[in-house]
């Protein structure tokens, strides 16, 4: 019997993180459709049939990357919303820079891009982040305002467009990043453009 902690082990539990490393790289670099499994297993340095042995499709893998990589995030962002004390337009600005460093500047922040390319073509796929990412997402930014809109400290508008509204310029800032941006043309910078989206917001939210 092999004892616990040995490199062989530790190599067997790596394994799925590995695959899914690789899946997000390629998924980002090539897109969804144009990935194959093969492509995945070779960039992780492991047989077509390892992969299979943790993942059965490639949905399967791309769920994975979701479930593994954004999701905790979100659960952060609600526990963040449970426990904080401060002002509605701190707490607003709280979630939207988590999110950034956890996302936005990661190479998961190019998925928001590959989703909105290829939803089209993997309904199923689209779903999943649907409910998994935006559906969660939105509802952190709805209790944020939810709030600020209940104590007086922002003005009262419709909770649907204002969500919208206020992340729109993010989402821009990320796909941008991942298209345009790639490919030579001008770069923003990430904390500028988000301080002056904050300030736009925030003076925006105040009661008239």
């Amino acid at each position: 019997m092999t004892p616990a902690g040995t490199p062989r082990q530790r190599r067997k539990q790596a394994r799925p993180a590995e695959l899914m490393t690789a899946a997000l790289e390629l998924f980002i670099a090539r897109g969804f459709a144009a990935t194959r499994l093969e492509d995945v297993a070779t960039h992780a340095g492991v047989s077509k049939g390892t992969l299979y042995l943790y993942f059965d499709s490639k949905e399967a893998l791309f769920k994975a990357v979701i479930r593994e990589g954004i999701v905790p995030v979100l659960d952060e962002g609600a526990a963040l919303v449970e426990g904080f004390a401060g002002s509605a337009a701190e707490l607003l600005r709280a979630l939207i820079l988590a999110w950034w460093q956890r996302v936005g500047e990661t190479p998961l922040g190019g998925i928001p891009k590959l989703m909105i390319s290829e939803a089209r073509n993997f309904p199923e796929v689209a779903a999943y982040y649907d409910e998994a990412v935006i559906t969660p997402g939105r509802d952190l930014l709805r209790r944020a305002l939810a709030r600020g809109m209940a104590s007086g400290e922002f003005r009262h508008l419709d909770l649907e467009t204002a969500i919208d509204v206020i992340f729109a310029p993010v989402l821009m800032l990320l796909i941008w990043r991942h298209s345009l941006g790639a490919c030579g043309c001008r770069q923003h910078d990430p904390q500028s453009f988000l301080a002056t989206h904050l300030s736009l917001v925030l003076q925006g939210l105040r009661p008239l």
